[in-house]
């Protein structure tokens, strides 16, 4: 019988997860759609690519937003069983409420764990062809995630010479251009100044055209290009620089230690990654607050009251992420306390609520 209650209530849990994800994901595409439609509107693209690219970027978009679709699929769930008489069936066959929580809260894990490890490799390199297709229309490498109203900026170390890059991407060619190179020595005293229209990075060895090279009070404008040694390509460039969210796990993990090798500040990435990985946990969690609220129902309120009180308790557990990420992200506590923190709070308040819904 317990097997039977098992089939029943999971395939029940799934289909409002499924059809949450639906609704989401048709709302995302039309509201996202329209912002393509727009960026497109003065290139001449093919009539079917903001459709493609919107396409390309709903479901990374979704991946945030799936511990509310989680929660309210859990809070729809016990309105049907509810609704349905459901619990109580399962009372006179000398279960309790803790079976449904335990039952839907592994259900979410395995949700999660098939989200890291199915879901988000696909979500990321669409995301990464999302972005692709975006810098060869904009012609500035705006769509790279550093680059800010001043161009791209890149910093680089030498053989103990320090470089400051700035200059403007662009996608369709391995090459940048306006470029300014500030170039220090290791006491960060200026050495030289080195500018130009454009520069081919499509290796290690950049070839700098014809530049201008300042030197004290000396001012030369050579004829040949240069070549210039550089721990970045065009390839590096769009790993490091790209939004997080178009990059897989292992990606990552090796930006992160990329960055930290070149003296780029690892945090971001790190933070973005231990978000991912502690998914499965965050929806769990998800799954027992709901359940909580929806096994305390009064009579003498509607069901909507409780869904909207779920609503209400995600956002605000929402904006509290946001505020301890914050904090990571600006030293004020260390980043994985800034992911973690947060997890474990909630599953203190969960605890406690479990023990008394139980004693029901």
């Amino acid at each position: 019988m317990i097997k039977t209650f098992d089939k029943y209530f999971v395939k029940l849990f799934f289909k409002k997860i499924i059809l949450l994800t639906l609704i989401f994901f048709s709302l995302t595409f039309i509201l996202t759609l329209f912002e393509e439609i727009t960026f497109f509107s003065d290139s001449k693209s093919e009539m079917y690519l903001p459709f493609l690219i919107t396409l390309f970027n709903v479901p990374s978009t979704l991946l945030e937003i799936f511990p509310f679709i989680v929660l309210i699929s859990t809070q729809l769930f016990f309105v049907d069983i509810i609704k349905r008489k459901e619990n109580e069936l399962i009372k006179v066959n000398s279960l309790d409420n803790f079976y449904l929580i335990k039952l839907l809260t592994l259900c979410s894990l395995v949700f999660g764990i098939i989200l890291i490890t199915l879901y988000y490799p696909i979500s990321s390199k669409l995301k990464f062809f999302y972005f692709d297709i975006k810098n060869i229309y904009s012609e500035d490498g705006k769509y790279l995630k550093h680059y800010s109203g001043n161009g791209l900026w890149i910093k680089d170390e030498i053989n103990n010479e320090i470089y400051i890059i700035n200059a403007s991407a662009n996608n369709k060619e391995k090459f940048l251009k306006n470029i300014f190179i500030n170039k220090f020595d290791k006491n960060f005293n200026l050495v030289e100044v080195i500018l130009s229209k454009k520069a081919n990075i499509s290796s290690n060895d950049w070839v700098i055209e014809k530049p201008i090279i300042f030197s004290g009070n000396k001012q030369t404008q050579l004829e040949e290009n240069i070549k210039l040694s550089s721990h970045f390509n065009f390839d590096k460039i769009n790993k490091t620089f790209r939004d997080l969210n178009s990059l897989n796990l292992f990606e990552l993990y090796d930006l992160k230690r990329e960055n930290e090798l070149l003296g780029y500040s690892s945090q971001e990435v790190y933070l973005h990654f231990l978000k991912i990985i502690s998914l499965p946990i965050y929806l769990s969690i998800m799954v027992i607050i709901s359940a909580i609220i929806m096994l305390n129902i009064k009579r003498d309120k509607p069901y909507i009251f409780h869904v909207l009180m779920g609503i209400l308790l995600s956002v605000i557990i929402y904006y509290i992420n946001n505020i301890f990420n914050i904090f990571g992200l600006t030293n004020k506590i260390p980043i994985y306390l800034s992911v973690f923190f947060p997890i474990i709070f909630l599953s203190i308040v969960s605890t406690i609520g479990l023990i008394r819904i139980n004693e029901k």
